[in-house]
Parts: structure tokens; C-alpha cells; sequence
């Protein structure tokens, strides 16, 4: 399987989530959590020696991510500073390149397809391999996390009641029953093979018929939710799934590639003991979990930097 579609996803995040991102960052920015050791997103200043320096891209789930970070390594005793909200994986891969961010959240099949557009992505682990070949010789690619945030197909309640499905539930299970429903997503969906294409090939699935609407957006999500499509490519952390009740399908062929949460590091940078403690963190995050700590800074607005703490706390890592 190609990553065509993977490349596309880098990036085109939650709908919404650019304000939600901007605003997080703004307070943060404005003296609230970490924000005593935020510095410009946008400086290539190295920082001083044993100083890690945490980035994040300009959306909510990025920058929760690297307070995740930031926080597990200080509660290993290592200094550490911010650069939050930087914007795209063009201008933070460079500023990895050149030392001013020491690590940053990354989505490992995302990166490859950044590093490689025409590689294959048929496991985490050759995904890993390829990503680690390609990047540049500073850098290195640490432990993927389970957790996932990439394409899905999912179905409303009510569709999931009808047809007593469940989380458990895979998208094979689904065959007997397209033909009964519509599906909604982007345009490209229709065509592409991380869409109705690989659908139909991998899985045997044809539907009733195909709603044009947004890349996992406010009309996806919309049309999910008052029943006008039943199925829709929805975002496997995209906090709607919690709010609305919506049912993720397994996809145990792997047709949407892999979108595993991985720190992606400068090597001189980070220490072994940071190393680990990232690794540490990577072991225990995993999708519902991810999932559930979006759903607390997008849907009930807390502050990223309480909510990591929270979860690391949780998971013994504070």
C-alpha cells in the first residue's frame, strides 16, 4: 500500500482545530501552564547545553502531545523549554535538522510519506525502518506509541444499535450490510484506495451511495450525526467520536496506513535518560486514551499542560 494518502493527512487535522490550536497556544503564550519557559516558535536559537527543547505544530492534539513530553522528562529531573504552535512538518523538520527543537510528536506513516511519497507502509515496524533510513543523519525516530490518529471509517449510534456493532467490530463486518447504507467523506474519498477504492478491494464493501462533504469536518461530522450519512471517514482522535456517540471500525488490514505517535528527536540533544523517559511514555499511550485527553482540551477547554500532567500521573510517569 502506497502512502499517497498518508502524505495528505499530515496535517489536515481536526476541523476547527486551527482556532482551537491558536487559542491554546495564545494561552499558553500568555503566561498560563508552561508558559514560563515558552519561547518563539519560530527562533532557530540553539538552546543551551542540556536544555531539551519541545515543539509543537500548529494544532490542539500536537500541542498536548509535547507537554506529554515536556513533562515526563522533567519528572526526570532534565530541563526543559517549549516551542509550541510552530506550523508545518517543512518548518519543523528543519528546525529539528539544525538543533533548535531537540523533539517533537510525530505521526510515523505521516513523516515517511513526507521523507519517501512513493514507499510502502505495510506494518509499524517497516514503516519505523523505512522513516529511520531516510531521515536526516541528526535525527533519529524513537519508540511508536499504539495510539493512532488517522483516517477511519466509523458509524453513528444509531446505525451501530440497529446493527449491534461495536468498537470490537471490523470493517469486515460491515458487508452484509453497505449496500444498506451511505457513506459520507472528502471528494477524494470516493477515488482514492485509503477510501471506497481499497474499501471495496480489501474489504468486499459496496454502499448504498457516496455523500460528498469534508475531509473528517464539521459536515462529516454533522452528516454522521443527524443520520443523512451512516458510515463516514472519521478521525480516529477526533474528540466528535466521544461527544456523538460515533462507533470506530476496526481496520485489522491496515487500509488506512499507520499514524503511530512517535517522538522524533535530534540525537546530540537527548540524553539515554531522555531517551527512555520518552520511550516510557510511548509504551503507555495508546488511542482511547489519546482520544479521551483530546476530549478534555477541545470539548471542555482544559488547559493541555493540566491535562497532561493528569494522564502521566495516571499512568505512573510524574
Amino acid at each position: 500500500m502506497t502512502s499517497t494518502a498518508a502524505h495528505s493527512r499530515s496535517f489536515r487535522k481536526h476541523p476547527g482545530v486551527a482556532a482551537v490550536a491558536l487559542a491554546a497556544a495564545t494561552v499558553l503564550l500568555a503566561g498560563c501552564g508552561s508558559s514560563d519557559d515558552k519561547s518563539d516558535p519560530l527562533s532557530e536559537d540553539t538552546p543551551d547545553g542540556g536544555t531539551v527543547v519541545v515543539g509543537s505544530n500548529n494544532f490542539a492534539e500536537s500541542i498536548l502531545l509535547a507537554d506529554i513530553y515536556g513533562e515526563a522528562l522533567k519528572a526526570k529531573d532534565i530541563k526543559v523549554t517549549y516551542k509550541p504552535n510552530i506550523g508545518s512538518r517543512e518548518t519543523t523538520y528543519g528546525l529539528l535538522k539544525n538543533g533548535s527543537i531537540t523533539v517533537l510528536p510525530e505521526y510515523n506513516g505521516s513523516l515517511l510519506a513526507y521523507l519517501d511519497p512513493k514507499a510502502e507502509q505495510k506494518s509499524k515496524e517497516a514503516v519505523n525502518a523505512a522513516a529511520k533510513a531516510k531521515l536526516d543523519p541528526k535525527l533519529t525516530l524513537l519508540e511508536s506509541s499504539p495510539a493512532e490518529d488517522k483516517d477511519s471509517v466509523s458509524i453513528n449510534a444509531e446505525t451501530a444499535k440497529k446493527y449491534n456493532l461495536t468498537g470490537e467490530s471490523t470493517l469486515a463486518d460491515l458487508k452484509a450490510i453497505a449496500p444498506q447504507l451511505v457513506i459520507g467523506g472528502s471528494p477524494e474519498f470516493q477515488t482514492r484506495q485509503q477510501g471506497l477504492v481499497g474499501l471495496k478491494s480489501a474489504y468486499g464493501l459496496e454502499f448504498k451511495s457516496f455523500k460528498a462533504l469534508d475531509a473528517g469536518g464539521p459536515l462529516t461530522q454533522a452528516a454522521l450525526t443527524k443520520n443523512t450519512v451512516q458510515a463516514a471517514d472519521i478521525f480516529t482522535t477526533d474528540p466528535t467520536i466521544v461527544k456523538e456517540k460515533f462507533v470506530v471500525l476496526q481496520d485489522p488490514k491496515n487500509l488506512f496506513g499507520f499514524a503511530n505517535v512517535t517522538p522524533l528527536a535530534y540525537k546530540s540533544g537527548l540524553s539515554q535518560e531522555g531517551v527512555a523517559a520518552l520511550n516510557e511514555v510511548s509504551a503507555k499511550l495508546d488511542t482511547k486514551s489519546l482520544l479521551e485527553m483530546d476530549s478534555q482540551v477541545q470539548l471542555e477547554n482544559k488547559d493541555p499542560l493540566d491535562v497532561a500532567k493528569d494522564w502521566l500521573k495516571s499512568v505512573g510517569l510524574s
